[in-house]
């Protein structure tokens, strides 16, 4: 009989990163401390400006934008996107969750902590 996985093998369903844009550095902060604070993620990395080039309702846009990346477990993942609608002033925010596919123990520990009070 096998251990039971530990954090670092986990299903790559159990681990996300999320990612969302905004257009401005003080939006960016308030949409990661919203985040944080209601313990949807453990981490928000910001990281500005970039360049989006992006069609919108029939039209080629170029904007700068800065981009937050959200490090979270997946069973936060619909409170998180339902907090990003509420929070966000585009009118389609960019929310996208990718896998974590591996990750070291202590840091998917924390990670857990910090979502879930596990």
């Amino acid at each position: 009989m096998s251990a039971p996985p530990s954090p670092s093998s986990s299903s790559s369903s159990a681990y996300l990163t999320v990612l969302t844009t905004t257009d401005s550095a003080d939006k960016a902060e308030a949409l990661a401390r919203g985040v944080i604070e209601a313990r949807l993620a453990a981490c928000a990395q910001i990281s500005a400006p970039v360049t989006s080039v992006y069609r919108w309702q029939s039209v080629i846009e170029t904007a700068e934008e800065w981009q937050i990346l959200f490090k979270t477990v997946a069973e936060r993942y619909d409170a998180l996107e339902a907090h990003l609608k509420a929070a966000h002033d585009y009118d389609t925010p960019e929310i996208i969750a990718l896998p974590v596919v591996r990750g070291s123990a202590e840091y998917l520990a924390w990670l857990t902590e910090e979502t879930t009070g596990a």
